[in-house]
């Protein structure tokens, strides 16, 4: 996620500068136009806007503590990763507690590895209203829409949210297409029965049609999209989702974490 947004942000005509724990994860961005930092406070000296999109708030926290002292004053930290509704709250005492003077945004983003790759994602931004502008040229370059909801944390909030009926639609389509195979009914025949139906969505019918090749590569990795789920759930006392979230857990833990969410589909099926 975080490579195929910087490489749009580059594309767009915005100097950008790039850092990966895993220096081969971000050396294909030379190519984008991109500048190689080899450290995170190399990467943020000269930054009006840095972003973080790494994997949990443990990384974030562990990468901020890198560069948060290097960052100029007045400077726009983006945190794009999802991170939950602690893992903000710990951001956000980061930032007062050592660098006050760092304007912080909380704006995760809806969609997974292909809509980034075509700058189509949806960002979720919350914050101080005096950083938007300074934000919209590296939004408009990563996403198609983006949704300002308020205070900071609300776009943290509304992410979790969006996952959480992502989630279900997930779990929805795998249970039904697994009832079809013990009713005996061939995947072709519902596929067909699916298409243009009202009550499966643009994101299912996206999906159904990589279940049809047998493609469960990682668009959207079920484990993150348990390490997501699990974010939810901590927060209210809900009678289904944690359900679906050890369901989830058991299968990241049988060795499937690295598939995209969809194999859950694959192993009802069978």
């Amino acid at each position: 996620m975080g490579r195929a947004m910087a490489a749009n942000i580059a594309r767009a005509g915005i100097a950008t500068t790039v850092w990966n724990r895993r220096r081969e994860q971000a050396e294909p961005l030379a190519g984008e136009g991109a500048r190689l930092a080899t450290s995170a406070a190399g990467a943020v000296r000269d930054a009006d806007v840095v972003i973080t999109m790494v994997t949990d708030a443990d990384a974030v926290l562990e990468v901020a503590d890198q560069m948060l002292p290097a960052m100029r004053a007045g400077g726009v930290w983006s945190q794009m990763s999802t991170i939950g509704v602690d893992g903000i709250e710990r951001a956000r005492r980061l930032v007062a507690q050592r660098r006050p003077d760092v304007i912080l945004v909380d704006a995760p983003v809806a969609g997974s590895r292909v809509p980034a790759e075509k700058g189509e994602l949806t960002v979720f931004a919350s914050g101080p209203a005096v950083a938007r502008e300074r934000l919209r040229p590296v939004f408009e370059a990563v996403g198609k829409r983006t949704v300002w909801v308020g205070d900071l944390g609300q776009g943290t909030r509304l992410k979790l949210i969006n996952n959480m009926l992502l989630a279900f639609q997930a779990q929805g389509l795998a249970e039904s297409l697994g009832l079809a195979a013990r009713l005996g009914v061939d995947l072709p025949t519902v596929l067909g029965a699916f298409e243009g139906s009202p009550i499966v969505s643009a994101w299912a019918q996206l999906k159904l049609g990589r279940i049809a090749h047998d493609d469960y590569s990682d668009e959207f990795s079920l484990a993150l999209a348990a390490k997501d789920l699990d974010l939810a759930v901590a927060q209210a006392p809900l009678p289904v989702a944690p359900h679906i979230r050890d369901l989830w857990r058991r299968e990241v833990e049988a060795g499937l974490g690295d598939f995209d969410l969809t194999v859950v589909a694959r192993e009802l099926r069978s």
